[in-house]
């Protein structure tokens, strides 16, 4: 991940560096300093090295003394919570100093590749053909039609157009934790059966991103459910419990730890943000009572999916330290989980509720994951 980047006699030095212990350090787009991985990955390092006067870069076998500007980056890091001290000499002298911590971070712009010209071809054609097609928005009519369709197929045309809603209103959750970022959006794609997707352009820089943008989404679900509930007690109209409770089923489905559902991404970066054999055991135990629970209640598909989830999760943590995301500190990851835990246990309320109605079409939710 790119720790930080900043100007260096006119030029820019951008220092990377993972969890693992590696670091490199480019000025000009050229590798200047590495570091190799090692255990000890936080604390005081320094990398130098060295420019003519006509600041062009050294090599390192050439025995030239003379005419020499030595360039020091004094780094002292600490990942969780994340904070990044640096000093910049020239020499002896300090050209510049600072700090970054998790906002600068998640704020910073990504880099921009080059671009590079192609040349017109059929298949760069095709290519301009279907962005303009998504340009004028006809994917996402097309698939909103389809959406409408198939859940006027199973239910009604009149409980579609809700359905829909609750999917509109779910995503656009994701939609405004990403603008919450400072993300640039490109809007809400529905799939039929199998909900929506917000989609942005941008990359997320850390694992708290990752965690707000994927569980705003069920977040606004679980809203919506809790007014259809309330619209419900104070109508008594069975069209909007059967709407809390359907919602209620799609946003739980979407807490799923399976990815890419919001509910892996959520787990995956909360288990991969603890450094420790400790984090991860506590991770499986707290998997482990989640399947016990889930099966003690009845609810057999969704302890047989939490099963699955999990030991993926379990099978990638050793490759969590190559990841480019900053981790959740240990208050974000206690927050994280307690937010997601939550949001599971008001949906499945939601559900269980009306199940107990003795109305079949209501207590088909529940069925669903009982099955």
């Amino acid at each position: 991940m790119e720790l930080l980047r900043i100007d260096c006699l006119g030029k820019e030095l951008r220092l990377e560096g993972s969890m693992a212990g590696w670091q490199q350090l480019y000025w000009d787009n050229q590798l200047v300093s590495v570091k190799q991985a090692k255990a000890n990955n936080e604390g005081l390092s320094n990398h130098q090295f060295e420019l003519h006067q006509s600041h062009t870069p050294v090599e390192s076998d050439t025995s030239e003394p003379l005419n020499r500007i030595k360039i020091t980056l004094e780094i002292d890091l600490f990942w969780q919570p994340f904070s990044l001290d640096y000093r910049l000499l020239k020499d002896d002298e300090v050209l510049t100093q600072g700090q970054r911590t998790t906002k600068d971070i998640e704020r910073q712009a990504p880099r921009q590749a080059p671009e590079v010209k192609k040349q017109l071809s059929i298949i760069g054609l095709a290519s301009l053909g279907f962005k303009l097609l998504k340009s004028a928005k006809m994917i996402k009519v097309v698939l909103a039609g389809a959406s409408i369709a198939a859940y006027s197929w199973l239910f009604s045309f009149q409980f579609a157009l809700a359905l829909i809603a609750c999917l509109m209103f779910h995503e656009y959750g994701h939609i405004r934790a990403m603008k919450y970022f400072g993300m640039k959006t490109k809007g809400i794609y529905l799939i039929p059966f199998m909900g929506g997707l917000a989609l942005s352009d941008e990359k997320i820089n850390t694992r708290w991103q990752d965690v707000v943008i994927s569980i705003m989404g069920p977040t606004f679900g679980l809203l919506m459910s809790i007014a259809a509930l309330l619209a419900y007690w104070i109508t008594g109209n069975v069209f909007f419990a059967g709407l809390a409770a359907f919602n209620a089923l799609l946003n739980l489905f979407n807490l799923l730890p399976i990815l890419p559902l919001d509910g892996g991404h959520i787990l995956k970066s909360i288990s991969f943000s603890m450094n420790s054999l400790m984090g991860l055991i506590a991770c499986v135990a707290g998997a482990a009572i989640g399947v016990f629970i889930s099966y003690s209640l009845g609810l057999a598909l969704l302890g047989f999916l939490l099963l699955i989830g999990s030991m993926e999760i379990v099978f990638e943590w050793k490759s969590r330290h190559q990841s480019h995301l900053l981790p959740l500190d240990r208050y974000g990851q206690l927050f994280s989980a307690v937010w997601y835990l939550l949001t599971v246990g008001a949906l499945i309320a939601i559900i269980w509720y009306f199940a107990g109605s003795g109305d079949d079409m209501l207590g088909l939710p529940l069925k669903i994951l009982q099955s």
